[in-house]
């Protein structure tokens, strides 16, 4: 394949991350650079936590250094490095647009990621390259996702229309904000380039990359935020970085998917050790049915699925279905170590 992909650290080499190096004859892509500790609740010593975490910073530091362009999907630790602005230096930088479509936390980190960039490569302040607001008029999201909008839940169905109506008006809530934050633009200093990518093409020879809208990070209104996902394309080779769909959860992600029909996809799996918590059974369900949707319905030759899902043992138990949907396909579903040919650091604590 002209289409190279490495993926540099992943939760499965036992540090949180989903970073990725993708190669064409024409460019060098490095997605989401970022790596975060283990949670509590990861059954390893924390000196071993620190161990894969610093592994991985070293690893995504290396593989900085063979890209051309640089992508980073939304603002969490585990997908940029918010600190160490060599990792951008000389990059063409597609970031998660900070002036829409996010929460506030990811808001603040994204000031914070942005007087960085200023400081460091333009030797200004973020204050100094601030726009006055836009204002816009946002729709309720559900009206993009028909599926999941129609899908019955039987018995659930009360609830979730209950959960949906608190989403919209939390949604409008963020709408508000957005309509009132300073805008953050679209700079450039010296060969530092930073761009909004989100629903866009860019061309580089015969090296295609789309972005897609912004996309909830989970389920319909998740709190968490959104993000996009990177399609890149040469001839007729295709590959996709889907980040954090958890899952994908939301039918209508993964009907995307099928009809993208990417030869590599790249899927962070459901994050199962946070049932039942902060992910229940029904959406567990949900995300395990669109996988083996996808698995079924493409003629994808790999599926990585990694990130959430390998932060817990029981993690092949639970998506028992999805490995054994794969092997009658004769697909390969396999986590990021494996395809780097290692076990993952989850298979034997």
């Amino acid at each position: 394949m002209h289409i190279q992909i490495k993926p540099i650290w992943f939760d499965s080499l036992g540090a949180k991350s989903s970073c990725t190096l993708v190669k064409t004859p024409d460019i060098s892509v490095l997605i989401d650079p970022g790596v975060a500790v283990m949670q509590p609740s990861f059954p390893a010593p924390w000196h071993k936590k620190i161990y894969w975490l610093e592994k991985g910073e070293l690893a995504i530091k290396r593989a900085s250094k063979e890209a051309n362009v640089i992508i980073i999907s939304h603002y969490h630790y585990d997908h940029y490095s918010p600190d160490d602005m060599y990792i951008y230096k000389n990059k063409i930088l597609f970031v998660k647009n900070p002036n829409e479509y996010i929460n506030d936390s990811q808001r603040r980190r994204a000031e914070e990621f942005f007087d960085q960039i200023c400081q460091t490569f333009g030797k200004v302040s973020l204050s100094e390259i601030l726009k006055e607001r836009v204002y816009k008029t946002y729709i309720d999201p559900m009206e993009k996702l028909p599926l999941a909008a129609k899908k019955d839940f039987g018995k659930y169905n009360p609830r979730r229309k209950e959960l949906l109506s608190k989403g919209r008006r939390w949604f409008m809530r963020r709408a508000n904000n957005w309509n009132n934050y300073p805008r953050i633009p679209e700079s450039k200093f010296g060969r530092v380039s930073i761009l909004y990518p989100e629903g866009k093409e860019f061309n580089f020879g015969k090296t295609k990359l789309r972005f897609t809208h912004a996309l909830f990070h989970g389920i319909e209104f998740s709190r968490v935020g959104w993000v996009f996902s990177t399609v890149i394309e040469y001839e007729k080779e295709k590959f996709i970085h889907s980040s954090d769909l958890d899952g994908p959860i939301i039918e209508d992600y993964a009907e995307w998917l099928i009809r993208e029909n990417p030869d590599v996809l790249i899927l962070d799996g459901p994050a199962t050790y946070l049932i039942p918590y902060m992910m229940n059974l029904i959406n567990l369900k949900r995300a395990i049915e669109n996988i083996c949707k996808i698995v079924r319905r493409t003629d994808i030759k790999i599926l990585i699925l990694d990130h959430h899902l390998l932060r817990e043992k029981k993690y092949k138990e639970r998506l028992m279905k999805v490995y054994k949907t794969a092997k009658e396909r004769n697909k390969k579903v396999i986590s990021a170590a494996e395809y780097l040919g290692k076990e993952p650091i989850i298979e034997h604590l």
